[in-house]
């Protein structure tokens, strides 16, 4: 049976400092961290399209149509601003309530990759409340997921063997 260490080592009070205590292996938290950047691009990315979707429904009153027919003249729609009420465009796919429904499960998935790299770096709560925050406030994403990248980074090369667990 293989006895089990303690993931901090007791050392001389004046000697080396503790070892840095990971949830996780260095390849763990490395997966997990390129799951979180591309995750934090792609919401970011997709709360900036929710923003300018808002804008021209709220601001213009228009939704954003593919396909269709045009209330007002008969013909077929393609792809283009149709007025929100009355309706302007008669069938065809809503884009903008695509956006909606696709940022909102692409902000759950963003919420586990979120957790996961929260939980390998034993990081305080404040830190996954600021992950978090990213889906929701625009540019937020960009900005803290390249503080975090470089933290991780950073703890990383500053403890190599800290990460071994097995």
């Amino acid at each position: 049976m293989i006895e089990p260490k303690p993931a901090i080592q007791p050392g001389p009070a004046q000697g080396k400092p503790k070892k840095r205590r990971f949830g996780g292996t260095e390849p763990q938290i490395r997966s997990a961290l390129k799951f979180y950047k591309v995750m934090a691009y792609l919401t970011g990315g997709m709360l900036l399209l929710l923003c300018a979707e808002l804008v021209a429904r709220y601001g213009f009153g228009q939704y954003l149509f593919a396909g269709g027919t045009n209330a007002v003249t008969g013909q077929p729609f393609g792809l283009g601003f149709g007025d929100a009420e009355p309706p302007g465009v008669i069938g065809g796919a809503n884009i903008s309530v695509g956006v909606l429904i696709v940022h909102g499960w692409m902000y759950v998935v963003y919420l586990i990759s979120n957790f996961r790299l929260w939980t390998l770096m034993r990081w305080p709560f404040l830190k996954l409340i600021l992950l978090a925050l990213g889906g929701v406030v625009p540019f937020l994403s960009f900005i803290v997921e390249k503080k975090f990248h470089a933290e991780v980074e950073a703890e990383l090369a500053a403890h190599p063997q800290a990460a071994q667990r097995y």
